[in-house]
């Protein structure tokens, strides 16, 4: 069978060195880019559609829920694990599409078959929480993940500041449809106006 074409997304280069050094110590893997940051990663992927990435979530720039997100637009079959040190961007990184979610201390027999469980159909998911709070936070990262592509852009551009007649030139549509969008993602963030829309998509890394 062919190794495993891995992709480390990590923005500290210690850490991206000691992953790599790790990995490549098993018989079938290897590491066929670096990137330090999500527009990086979307660049490899484009090239080289690597059989999994690990991905960082805290990165300058792009973070990696967004990154993830964009990676699985291009490519839905390149395997994502979320690699963190954090356990609460679980929800986040599920709506984004990744295939499993690691913290950073697991042991590195873990890192390796979390590695094999992706690439085999499985989602590894090594956090801290029993089956209740699994099934609340993939319930929360379902409604996240329903939010539209239009959605997403039109609370990008309220976050700027922009009046409905800005959003509506820069999309190319009605202000009547601005409306009408910004409604939609009122309600599927549980936001009772346009700021507190901003703040709920910008909390779950969607903006």
């Amino acid at each position: 069978m062919d190794p495993i074409r891995i992709m480390l997304v990590e923005d500290h280069q210690v850490v991206r060195e000691g992953l790599r050094r790790m990995l490549e110590m098993e018989g079938d893997m290897t590491i066929v880019a670096e990137a330090s940051n999500g527009q990086e990663a979307l660049a490899w992927v484009r090239t080289l559609a690597p059989d999994v990435i690990l991905m960082d979530i805290q990165m300058p720039g792009m973070s990696g829920i967004e990154a993830t997100r964009l990676i699985k637009e291009i490519n839905p079959e390149c395997k994502v694990i979320v690699l963190t040190l954090y356990d609460e961007y679980l929800p986040h990184a599920l709506a984004s599409g990744a295939d499993g979610y690691v913290l950073k201390d697991v042991r590195r027999e873990e890192l390796v078959k979390a590695i094999h469980d992706v690439r085999e159909g499985r989602t590894p998911l090594h956090v801290s929480i029993d089956e209740k709070q699994l099934r609340e936070f993939v319930g929360g990262a379902s409604d996240a993940h329903r939010l539209s592509e239009r959605e997403i852009q039109a609370l990008r551009l309220v976050s700027t500041g922009a009046p409905s007649r800005e959003i509506a030139q820069e999309m190319a549509i009605s202000e009547t449809t601005v409306k009408r969008t910004l409604r939609q993602s009122f309600e599927k963030l549980g936001a009772r106006n346009r700021s507190e829309a901003v703040a709920e998509a910008i909390r779950r890394n969607l903006i």
